[in-house]
């Protein structure tokens, strides 16, 4: 019985290790200019272990990779070329709360995209400020505020 544990645990054990990397994809803004650059880009992160697949749309400047690899590697590769590269900044504008708020528009971004800003920080301002005139409503400081009676 001992033997069956052990060989079970075994198995158990290598699955495990064999998991570590996950199949993801990793999206990258990176600056492109001209067929030589794309053709740079696309060389090297290909030539990543574990890549699957790259698609590269120039136009959006956006770099598209498929495979078993991790996000920062592949930005690290990106920028080995020497180009500008991020991780790709940008979401849906019907994502964010305020999506011509000051830091999430971006008039480099593809039609339809602001950049993606932590929306939790916008809108807990935001809050912030209806709360305080909902306060300074009933305030006694307050000349014009109302009272209940």
């Amino acid at each position: 019985m001992g033997g069956t544990l052990e060989y079970l645990s075994g198995l158990l054990g290598s699955g495990h290790k064999h998991k570590k990397k996950r199949l993801q994809t990793v999206e990258l803004k990176v600056r492109m200019d001209c067929d030589g650059c794309e053709l740079k880009v696309k060389k090297a992160v290909s030539s990543m272990k574990g890549v699957q697949s790259v698609d590269i749309n120039r136009k959006q400047q956006k770099v598209t990779v498929v495979g078993y690899v991790e996000p920062n590697k592949v930005l690290k590769k990106a920028q080995s070329t020497g180009k500008k590269a991020e991780i790709w900044p940008y979401v849906p504008y019907n994502l964010v709360t305020h999506p011509y708020a000051a830091g999430a528009y971006d008039k480099k971004a593809p039609p339809g995209y602001v950049r993606n800003v932590e929306s939790v920080a916008v809108s807990s301002s935001q809050s912030s400020k209806q709360d305080d005139q909902i306060t300074n409503m009933f305030s006694d400081d307050n000349p014009n505020s109302c009272s209940i009676m």
